[in-house]
């Protein structure tokens, strides 16, 4: 194993060098750092809030330790739930009871057994190996970003209705630029780490990586690649102690205001909704659907489950139906169109409300052992890739986490994990 990973970030690292020294490249980074020393010794910086600006957050330790614990999703879930202007089901109470119970044990018991001792044998990953796999993943992203744009002949922000045009075969590649923006971010704060660069020279590069995201991201018209960006930057500043709390708490406002400013603008344009439609209206309508749609796998799944895993294996590419259209045949015989499950809709349909436990209490216990381990070791990959699965399980609370590149992000975060969980006992 060693072997494979010691041959790929070698050619990695050669293919990143080779761009970095292109004249395109060259011109682009040396512009940049222009940028980033007038930003950075600038007197409008000072103008900007101190750390201690809204200081009276940093008085409540759960926001300051622990405001991006796992249980973290639990609480989005039930915000989400409370949005739905309907109430759930009597039997989906149940179901989520469970899912809530099987997570809290998977997240904040079982954790305690593991990485207690021998933390000198975790694994270790060089910067420059992530920074370089990193830049790749980006530069894929917008390669494949012009494509898209250009098979469908327009920008779909400008023009909302030639998004259902977009091919999920070229816009799943842009989407790379996510993790991309992981691993340079995380490499960044290990520059941070060691001193190489001041925390406003970390600050700007954070804040540069975000505007890439957005840049791409919001011109194709969705929302969750661009929430899950913001997201991931948070993060890794926040534990990184590059982004202070109340910039934490500000910017989790934005986000929200983006979901509900993109949404809306996209209806209007749509013409689903009138200008005199509260621009809330867009968020709960959406999550009352969703709610309606998991009562239904609710009664469908049982206590056992209908299609016994073949859901999630459905996010296989090459399959008949994806997740979410084997959703929409479930429960409308419709094929033709995509419906959001929720975090445990896939389950509940797979393996009924005994699976939705089970399911949830693994969840948890990636979650909760990528914290802990994030927490021990301080260390900029840690925090990295728990950035990043966080991100998805967060997002997937109404999404569900079933596309084949969440699921791949999520199984290396397993192996690795595994690994040290392994390595650590021995």
């Amino acid at each position: 194993m060693s072997v494979i990973y010691s041959t790929l970030t070698s050619l990695i690292n050669r293919i990143s060098d080779e761009f970095h020294k292109s004249f395109l490249f060259t011109t682009i980074f040396t512009i940049l750092e222009f940028i980033e020393n007038q930003w950075v010794n600038s007197f409008f910086k000072k103008l900007y809030p101190s750390e201690n600006f809204l200081n009276f957050l940093n008085k409540h330790q759960i926001l300051k330790k622990h405001i991006f614990n796992p249980l973290i999703v639990l609480f989005i879930f039930a915000i989400f739930l409370l949005l739905a202007l309907n109430s759930v089901s009597n039997s989906l109470a149940i179901t989520l009871m469970l899912a809530f119970a099987g997570y809290i044990i998977g997240s904040a018991i079982i954790p305690r057994y593991f990485l207690n001792d021998n933390l000198e044998n975790i694994l270790q990953f060089k910067e420059r190996d992530m920074y370089s796999l990193g830049f790749c993943l980006i530069l894929i992203s917008v390669v494949f970003f012009f494509i898209s744009v250009a098979s469908v002949g327009g920008i779909p922000l400008l023009k909302p209705s030639i998004r259902y045009l977009l091919k999920p075969v070229l816009t799943m590649p842009v989407f790379l630029i996510i993790p991309g923006t992981c691993l340079v971010a995380s490499a960044y704060l290990k520059e941070f780490q060691d001193g190489k660069i001041t925390r406003s020279q970390a600050r700007f590069r954070f804040i540069l990586l975000l505007a890439i995201d957005c840049a791409f991201l919001l011109l194709l018209g969705y929302r969750t690649p661009l929430l899950a960006a913001f997201l991931i930057i948070i993060i890794i500043g926040f534990y990184g102690n590059i982004v202070s709390l109340w910039e934490v708490v500000v910017g989790a406002l934005i986000g929200v205001g983006a979901i509900i400013g993109i949404g809306y603008f996209r209806s209007l344009g749509e013409l689903t909704i009138t200008s005199s439609t509260s621009p809330i209206y867009t968020l709960q309508s959406r999550a009352d659907f969703t709610l309606h749609v998991l009562n239904l796998l609710d009664f469908i799944g049982g206590n056992f489950g209908l299609t016994h895993g073949h859901m999630l294996a459905s996010s296989i590419p090459g399959s008949d139906l994806g997740p979410r259209m084997m959703v929409g045949k479930l429960i409308a015989w419709r094929t033709e169109v995509t419906v959001t499950p929720t975090l445990i809709g896939q389950m509940v349909v797979d393996f009924g409300k005994v699976g939705v436990f089970v399911e949830m209490g693994i969840l948890g216990f990636i979650l909760g052992i990528g914290f802990k381990l994030m927490q021990i070791t301080k260390n900029f990959f840690y925090i990295g890739i728990y950035s990043l699965i966080l991100t998805y399980t967060i997002l997937g609370v109404e999404t569900g986490i079933l596309d084949i590149q969440v699921l791949v992000y999520f199984a290396i975060a397993i192996f690795i994990y595994l690994t040290n969980i392994i390595k650590t006992r021995n």
